[in-house]
């Protein structure tokens, strides 16, 4: 029985074919992260609406794609929809399998920071004339944003770990080029420990990031509130 082979994994361990794939892992986390936040904030707004032609489509929405998996969105749009005429590149289903599927999930931490403000409030900012835009500017958007960090950021680190299921569908992200390495080189556990390190260092670096942007957050609300009183 083969033993542990120190040479190979310190070799790939620095392997600029899977620092590739990592900068790749990356790239499909900010997209999904930037474009389901954009789109989720939307279906949020929709969702809270009291018109039914709105909230009927977004809960509709939110329902579908939280309520299947990932790969099984994957595998739809990349081989199930090309049978409908609609044909994406590998690289574009994961983009938009991804962001359509975090979309869902944001929108729901999205929906209950902006539903966490005091009516109250609301309902000053409109009396004093100021228009929609503004309080949702002035005053939702700042108050919502510090109850919406935490999960976001949570978010992000998840969405960094789910890249991996684009594998399935051939996306040359870290995990499939990790793969590929291991059907030429058959360094089965070296490699696929490689392939964790680069997870935790990603996510480690994540959330020493995101513990700044809260303590950010976190004492600017501290300081409003003191010159408040």
């Amino acid at each position: 029985m083969k033993g542990w082979n120190w040479d190979g994994f310190f070799e790939y361990l620095t392997n600029y074919y899977l620092f590739e794939g990592a900068l790749v892992t990356l790239g499909l986390t900010v997209f999904a992260m930037t474009a389901g936040l954009a789109i989720g904030f939307v279906i949020a707004v929709m969702r809270m609406s009291h018109y039914k032609l709105l909230s009927i489509p977004a809960y509709f929405y939110i329902w579908i794609f939280r309520g299947t998996p990932l790969l099984v969105q994957l595998i739809i749009i990349f081989t199930g929809l090309p049978q409908l005429g609609i044909k994406f590149t590998v690289i574009q289903s994961t983009l938009l399998g991804l962001a359509l599927c975090e979309a869902a999930y944001l929108a729901e931490i999205v929906r209950a920071g902006i539903a966490a403000v005091p009516r109250g409030q609301v309902n000053a900012a409109r009396a004093i004339g100021m228009r929609e835009w503004q309080v949702m500017r002035y005053v939702i958007a700042p108050q919502a944003l510090r109850i919406i960090i935490p999960p976001l950021g949570n978010s992000v680190n998840s969405v960094l770990k789910t890249t991996s299921i684009a594998s399935v569908i051939s996306m040359e992200e870290l995990l499939r080029r990790t793969q590929v390495l291991i059907q030429e080189k058959f360094m089965v556990l070296e490699l696929f420990v490689v392939a964790a390190i680069y997870y935790l260092i990603m996510t480690t670096a994540w959330e020493l990031v995101q513990r700044r942007i809260e303590k950010r957050f976190g004492k600017a609300y501290g300081q409003l509130s003191s010159a408040g009183h």
